[in-house]
This record gives structure tokens, C-alpha cells and sequence, in this order.
């Protein structure tokens, strides 16, 4: 299966250093949202998903700690890591009590901070990935939770279903991949009769409607086989 672009919410207030630092990430595989202040930081925060975080501290409107507070309100998984020319004791202590994977001081290298992302990230991947061990799914656009039943896209949060939600994991599980009919059957009714998968139809069709605010994503049939969550870039 193909692995998607890392996804970056990058908030900087020094405008050239902000799109230095985005040109950089971009070149290395990193989609890259740029924010110049705190609050237009949580408000894209809330409008897009993201895989990880990068904030500067002192940043006009709200500060660093604040928009991690914030996103910590919304998320408390995703990575975050502090972006800054602070280097008291007491700003790093309060950087990872906001809830910080990591601490950067400027001046830094563009390599140091490279691999302080791809650490992050590969430490999470360890930890079982977020869309496997945590059951949290990003599907284009969207962040699915799964212990919570909840679709979430633009700050919209949709209420699922149990068996909504567990055929939509399943499909997760199978992204850009075809899940057989018959496993999802066994999987979510226990059961692959004629009555159960009329019903599996309907649920198919109540998920499509869900998805539909991203063109990119597609919940699509595979005749005589089963269904396909498609993701395209």
C-alpha cells in the first residue's frame, strides 16, 4: 500500500523563516500548511487534519503554548513539537507540561529539525500507529476515531453507528485495497446471509453520504467482490 505525504501545520511568525522552512519540508516529502500567528494556527488547526504539529512560542495573537493547549483540547495525540529562540529551563518545562514531543531552539539547523520530525513520527509508528493501535484514522480530509464513533471534517463532527463504524475501520484497515464482502460480513453481522449483506448495502451508502465533502476520498463497489475506500492525492 502506498504511504501518504506526512501532513504539517507549521506556525511561524518570521514570514521568511516561515516559508524557508516550508520550501525546505515541501522538498522532502512533508505537505506543509504555513500560519503567521496563533490564531489563524488553531483555526487551520481545526479546519484540516494534520500528523503532526510544528509552533513557535512567541507568535503575536496566541501564543505557542496556547494553540497547544488548544489543539490538546481537540487532539491529544498528534505530535507537537516547540519551534523557538527560548532556551530558559522553565519555557522548555512548560513546553512539554502543554504537552510537547519536542523542543527545538533557533538557531538550528534545517537537518537537526528533519530529523527531529521524522523521529516523532517514527516513535509514533512504533507505538502502533494512530490509525491501528489508537484506532484514529485520517481518511483524506477527515479524522475518524473509532472508540468514539466519531467522523470529523471542517470542525463537523459526525456521530457514527457501531457497525457504522466498525466497516468503516475495516475499510481503513484496507485502504486503496479491496475488503471482501464476505470478511466484512463475519467481521461486523457475523454472518454473510443474503438479509445481512441488504443491510451491509445500506450502511455502504449511509457512509458514501458521509464522505462526500472530500472529492479525493471515494467509497467505491467492486462488482462480485466487495468495496473499495479510495483515497487519491
Amino acid at each position: 500500500m502506498e504511504k501518504t505525504q506526512p501532513r504539517l501545520l507549521l506556525a511561524e511568525d518570521d514570514r521568511n523563516l516561515g516559508n524557508i522552512l516550508k520550501n525546505y519540508l515541501e522538498a522532502k516529502g512533508y505537505i506543509t500548511t504555513l500560519c503567521v500567528n496563533g490564531q489563524e494556527a488553531i483555526e487551520t488547526f481545526n479546519r484540516k487534519v494534520f500528523d503532526i504539529c510544528i509552533l513557535d512560542i512567541m507568535m503575536p495573537v496566541k501564543d505557542g503554548f496556547t494553540v497547544a493547549s488548544e489543539i490538546r483540547e481537540v487532539n491529544k495525540k498528534i505530535p507537537i513539537l516547540f519551534l523557538t529562540a527560548k532556551t530558559l529551563q522553565q519555557d522548555k518545562l512548560k513546553g512539554f507540561e502543554t504537552g510537547a514531543d519536542d523542543y527545538v531552539t533557533k538557531p538550528f539547523s534545517m537537518e537537526e529539525l528533519l530529523l527531529r520530525i521524522q523521529a516523532i513520527l517514527r516513535r509514533t509508528e512504533e507505538q502502533g500507529k494512530p490509525s491501528h493501535t489508537e484506532n484514529y484514522y485520517i481518511i483524506g480530509n477527515y479524522a475518524f476515531e473509532y472508540n468514539r464513533q466519531t467522523l470529523t471534517i471542517h470542525g463537523k463532527e459526525q456521530k457514527l453507528t457501531s457497525k457504522e463504524a466498525g466497516l468503516l475501520r475495516l475499510l481503513c484497515l484496507h485502504a486503496n485495497d479491496v475488503l471482501d464482502r464476505s470478511t466484512a460480513l463475519r467481521e461486523i453481522w457475523n454472518d454473510d446471509s443474503y438479509f445481512n449483506a441488504r443491510s451491509m448495502d445500506v450502511y455502504i451508502v449511509k457512509l458514501r453520504k458521509y464522505l462526500k465533502e472530500d472529492p479525493q476520498v471515494e467509497l467505491i463497489n467492486v462488482h462480485g467482490v466487495g468495496f473499495k475506500l479510495v483515497m487519491n492525492k
